[in-house]
Parts: C-alpha cells; sequence; structure tokens
C-alpha cells in the first residue's frame, strides 16, 4: 500500500464530463460512501485522486489518498495512512488509529479497493460508524462492501 495527498496538480484528461464531475462531487459531499467503479484502474484512480484534490479543502483534516495495491489488511491500511504526508502521525494499533480517526473531519480514498481484506471492511464499517467527519471515496471493479453506499460506474 502507499499513500499521499489529495493536493497537487495533474495534466491527465479526466475520463467523465464536466455535469457527470459535478454530480460526482455532490455526491462524495452528501455520501458516506462513494465508489467509482469500472473496469480500467487507470481512469478511476485518475478520477478519484482529481476528486481528491479539488474537495480536499472542504474537509478540516483534508483528504487522504490510500492506494491499496496488494491485498490489504487493517494493519496495512492504518500504517498507509501514518505515512500520508501532511498527516498527523498515526496512534499505534488499530484500536487508537480507529479512535483518532473518529475525530477527523475528512475525505479518505481508497485507491483499489478490491485488494481490501474481510478483516479491513470490518474495521472500515465500524470506523464509519464511529467517525461522522469521515467521508469514504473508493475506486474498484466492485463496489466497496461496507454498507450502503453510492456507485458511480464509469
Amino acid at each position: 500500500m502507499s499513500a499521499r495527498t489529495g493536493r497537487g496538480g495533474t495534466t491527465d484528461v479526466l475520463p467523465t464530463t464536466f455535469t457527470e464531475l459535478s454530480l460526482l462531487l455532490a455526491a462524495v459531499r452528501r455520501s458516506r460512501v462513494l465508489t467509482v467503479t469500472g473496469p480500467l484502474r487507470e481512469p478511476r484512480s485518475l478520477l478519484v485522486r482529481d476528486v481528491a484534490q479539488r474537495l480536499a479543502s472542504n474537509f478540516y483534516d483534508g483528504a487522504a489518498v490510500v492506494t491499496v495495491q496488494q491485498q490489504g489488511g487493517v494493519r496495512e491500511l492504518v500504517a498507509a495512512l501514518g505515512c500520508v504526508p501532511g498527516m498527523p502521525f498515526l496512534p499505534c494499533g488499530t484500536a487508537n488509529a480507529a479512535s483518532w480517526l473518529a475525530e477527523r473531519d475528512m475525505l479518505l480514498v481508497m485507491d483499489g479497493c478490491d485488494h481490501l481484506t474481510t478483516a479491513a471492511l470490518d474495521w472500515l464499517r465500524t470506523l464509519l460508524a464511529d467517525a461522522p467527519g469521515l467521508r469514504i471515496l473508493a475506486s474498484g471493479r466492485h463496489p466497496l462492501a461496507v454498507g450502503q453506499g453510492r456507485i458511480h460506474c464509469l
């Protein structure tokens, strides 16, 4: 897993229209969980990273982008969050990290959510229940399985 903040420019062309992008930005603000799905990873990844960059200032604690490249468990997810530039070091242990994140107003972007383990999905469900200011924007071939969320198909 790797991580980075949702700030920074991109020169690539987005795989969506202006109207579609506007609807997607509004959906992220209104939803707790939104997944961008589609068969190709690069367009999904490009879109969620652009949305994170555009919406980071809407959240007090900004946006954190976590790329899940291999089978990602809870420890790997917490470690990746702790490596996000600009984010304070997360407390040790998954319970402490969940407690710390529960107090945040932030957008968590999960790029490649298909690789998350069942334990990581359970942890995210618990985190969503405990963190009212947390929003999750995910990308993957399939919707992020953490409860009722919106889906945007590319």
